[in-house]
């Protein structure tokens, strides 16, 4: 038996990847892993967003942790091969907090006690307060808890610290985690199984700047870090199942910064884990990662299960006997996706309103009967149009009953015919001529300088000319109206804003000069053939400058070209564009002085170049200008 573990960074994502982009269904991508148990973290979605083949993938029972305020994010959820490992019980969240309606009774609960905050020793926040309940806690869809029989399994994603206030949090949520495992082993004596995604490095072995001395000096100062160490063999009840197949194994990381190209270089860290209880080691037979597998930034982690294990007494014990399976099929707990009411024919779905419906025998035969009555008996009398029901009986029925209305077309109503004296009145037509529009008078196609203007010298700016559009130059910061150079008078411009407007002016005089003719121009001459060549090729090089692509600059360690990338963080930056370099990251890159010792980077990999593209942008244009001037001149 296999049981796999998967950060899948969203059940939308997957399918868009090769090879899960080949299958038609959910199913099929589960079938592929080949496991009997699957558990997936990070699924973002939500149980009104849950489309119906991931909810209820053939033989697998589904179980599914959604964020109660939070669509589209976190969630873990549980497929369990119905045919060979079915699950016993299953609980949302780890608290015991979350129940469905009806509440699970004593039968149907895993634990029959559940971790409370007085039980722990909580972290407190920046405020240094504690959490009074663990309802927050357990109400971002992180965990599932499902017996088996031999163990307890909890699937979970646990938080990551994503700014400093969120550090209590996910160390009161580690605490939670370790007290309900306490529980059962201690109080219930049971077998656990815990794996997803912790979301913490057990080792500096498990990050890819493990191994610098600065790194290794620093390691378990995080609260996070200290607490998995102390909780992990031969500290803790926990053994990291995998890592004793692969003790000095490096490199074995799940998880990699895809935006920085890190997988290339494989460049990760190890954040994904099956811990499991002293017990549970005799039905270990093997235990490894899967990082070939694409489709996100995490890869899957994996235990087999052996079949069959020798006791001490020298009895034989089946797994599947030990696990309480059954030849018969049986349902799974309540919990499951299968007994939703949304997927257990309880309630209608939204989207049974729009699809193709298939009309009933009763409707057809109503059609059938309404086809053979008489007209008479359906039609009243309409006495203001002289017409009654009597001279409808002695018209001439037709010899076929009446056409039946479509599936998906409503039965039409009778309508009294109208008389002939009443027609439809058209509106006259407008006479076009007529209409009181001003036509817009053309003046002619306006030159291209036209669109530029040098800023004038005085304190007062003067009134903008029609047509004419002030260029405002891409700055690094973010331009308020009193700072921005379109309000500034001319002396107030850097050097730098000055030479690229006269840059750009020059450039389109020297454009609008070549296309506009003079108003006396004589008539071409065999003599003037060679300078109009020569206008020509002018005018051609100074539009080729004008939409010549700017070339990225290249990095000042490697003198290479950068690659040019986009700002989508929340922020007065956001949507601007920059250069890095171009190499991939890995061990000992350059993060910068402040956070990489020089002697210990590795120019191997990306070097700290940065240059805001506006910036990269004006010092082509200013080299090219002072190029061309330069060629003019000679």
């Amino acid at each position: 038996m296999r049981i796999l573990s998967w950060n899948i960074n969203g059940i939308r994502t997957l399918p868009k990847y090769h090879p899960w982009n080949t299958f038609k269904s959910c199913e099929g991508i589960l079938d592929e892993l080949n496991a009997d148990i699957i558990c997936f973290q990070e699924m973002k979605s939500s149980r009104v967003n849950l489309p119906r083949d991931v909810a209820l993938p053939g033989h697998y029972d589904s179980f599914f942790s959604f964020p109660a305020n939070k669509g589209g994010y976190s969630g873990v959820a549980v497929y369990a091969d119905s045919r060979t490992a079915a699950p016993l019980k299953a609980e949302e969240g780890l608290s015991g907090g979350l129940q469905p309606q009806p509440p699970l009774s004593v039968e149907e609960r895993i634990s029959l006690s559940y971790p409370y905050p007085h039980d722990i020793v909580a972290y407190p926040d920046e405020n240094g307060e504690v959490p009074a309940t663990f309802d927050v806690l357990d109400a971002e869809g992180r965990g599932l808890v499902l017996d088996f029989g031999l163990f307890v399994l909890i699937n979970v994603y646990c938080p990551n610290e994503t700014s400093e206030e969120r550090l209590s949090f996910k160390m009161n949520y580690h605490l939670m985690l370790q007290e309900r495992v306490r529980k059962l082993v201690e109080q219930e004596r049971r077998e656990v199984i815990v794996l997803g995604d912790i979301n913490v490095c057990a080792t500096p072995l498990d990050h890819c700047d493990g191994h610098l001395p600065s790194s290794q000096a620093i390691f378990y100062d995080h609260p996070a870090r200290a607490w998995l160490h102390s909780w992990l063999s031969p500290k803790g009840p926990m053994v990291d199942v995998v890592r004793t197949f692969w003790p000095d194994r490096q490199n074995m990381y799940t998880c990699w910064n895809t935006k920085l190209q890190a997988r290339e270089t494989n460049y990760g860290t190890r954040i994904d884990y099956i811990l499991v209880t002293q017990g549970l080691l005799p039905w270990i037979e093997h235990g490894d990662i899967q990082p070939s597998l694409k489709g996100s930034d995490h890869c899957p982690v994996y235990v087999d299960l052996r079949d069959e294990i020798t006791l001490d007494t020298g009895e034989r014990l089946k797994l599947r006997d030990a696990m309480k399976q059954t030849s018969r099929e049986r349902q799974p707990p309540r919990i499951a996706a299968k007994f939703w009411d949304e997927f257990s024919g309880k309630q209608t779905v939204l989207s049974s309103f729009f699809g193709k419906r298939t009309a009933s025998k009763d409707v057809i035969d109503d059609v059938h009967a309404a086809s053979q009555t008489p007209l008479a008996s359906q039609e009243p009398t309409n006495s203001s149009h002289g017409v009654t029901s009597q001279a409808l009986t002695d018209a001439a029925l037709p010899a076929a009953p009446l056409p039946l209305p479509s599936a998906s077309e409503a039965p039409r109503k009778f309508r009294p015919a109208q008389p002939a004296s009443v027609t439809n009145k058209r509106r006259p037509t407008e006479n076009p001529a007529k209409s009181s529009k001003k036509q817009k008078v053309v003046k002619g196609q306006a030159s291209i300088a036209t669109f530029f203007s040098k800023p004038l010298a005085s304190k007062s700016p003067a009134p903008k000319a029609n047509g004419i559009i002030e260029i405002e130059d891409e700055g690094d910061d973010v331009s308020t109206p009193a700072s921005s150079s379109s309000h500034r008078p001319a002396s107030a411009l850097s050097q730098a804003e000055q030479d690229q407007l006269d840059a750009d002016y020059r450039l389109a005089c020297e454009l609008a000069k070549a296309d506009a003719p003079a108003d006396d121009e004589p008539s071409p001459s065999p003599s003037s053939s060679a300078s109009g060549a020569s206008s020509s090729q002018q005018k051609k090089s100074a539009w080729s400058d004008l939409f010549a692509r700017v070339p990225p600059p290249n990095c000042t360690v490697h003198g290479e070209p950068a690659k040019l990338y986009t700002v989508n963080k929340q922020g007065p930056n956001k949507g601007k564009t920059f250069f890095i370099c171009s190499r991939p990251v890995g061990p000992g890159y350059d993060k910068g002085k402040n956070e990489r010792l020089r002697d210990e980077v590795d120019h191997r990999y990306r070097c700290n170049y940065f240059k805001w593209a506006s910036d990269a942008r004006r010092e082509a244009l200013r080299e090219r200008e002072r190029t061309r001037t330069q060629s003019q001149g000679s």
